[in-house]
């Protein structure tokens, strides 16, 4: 059976003291959960007093983004083992704001993602379309793009990779995708990671739907393919994160 995951991406929000109170909070609230794994992404300045703060509990770290050098004069960037080092077991990995507003391409993602998994983290691999390339019916061969992009030629397992289905369109918009849309696309998701590695691991594959997650919202995605999800702005406050996780821990 794939294990349940939620994933808090915080972005640029949170300094160090409110993001240790978040810990605080929430790990109060998550004490006793059996089925679900939940990881924290804060921004870099707070990955060490996150590590601090999660470490007497299950609840793992993870980084917003990752370098695929391993050191060198890159300004600003940071690199595997450093997040290593931080305390990271998880790290994402072509989000959709990085791919608009910043312009990564496949083949960075991809060097990202081999480097990732060099070091020992899990890649959360982020994918998904614009509302004009699902307009298009471009949907499925945008995804299918961009999972061979950054996967193909690469060794992996079921336990080294996590997948995060984002359409753009519903990313901060507060319109999400319907449970049908998530479903068909998961669907494809794992019919592309078949074509690169076996039916048995493209099976096992966690994949997380990420697109303005909310509690009132999200209970249905469960229903079908998805395993649990990539959560933004729900995420900033613990009793809000832990209602996504609840709806996850109770499917």
């Amino acid at each position: 059976m794939t294990p349940s995951l939620i994933i808090a991406n915080w972005k640029m929000h949170k300094t160090i003291s409110e993001a240790q109170a978040f810990c605080r909070d929430f790990i109060v609230l998550s004490r006793g959960l059996k089925k679900t794994t939940v990881v924290i992404c804060p921004p870099f300045t707070a990955l060490a007093a996150v590590a601090a703060s999660l470490k007497s509990s299950d609840i793992k770290l993870g980084a917003q983004d990752v370098h695929w050098e391993a050191k060198g004069a890159y300004t600003g960037e940071i690199s595997p083992d450093q997040l290593v080092d931080a305390g990271c077991r998880y790290v994402i990995i072509g989000h959709s704001e990085r791919r608009q507003i910043l312009g990564e391409t496949d083949i960075m993602i991809r060097k990202k993602v081999k480097a990732a998994l060099g070091a020992g983290l899990i890649p959360i691999l982020c994918v998904g379309e614009t509302l004009q390339e699902r307009q298009e019916n471009k949907a499925y061969e945008i995804v299918e793009q961009q999972i061979t992009g950054a996967l193909k030629d690469i060794e992996f397992t079921e336990e080294d990779l996590v997948i995060a289905y984002e359409p753009v369109w519903a990313i901060g918009t507060g319109v999400n995708a319907s449970y049908q849309d998530a479903d068909e696309m998961a669907a494809h998701i794992r019919t592309c990671l078949q074509n690169i590695n076996t039916r048995v691991m493209a099976a096992k594959i966690p994949l997380l739907y990420g697109g303005s997650v909310k509690a009132d919202n999200f209970a249905e995605f469960l229903q079908g393919s998805i395993n649990g999800a990539l959560v933004g702005g729900a995420s900033l406050e613990a009793d809000s994160f832990f209602q996504i996780v609840r709806l996850c821990e109770s499917a």
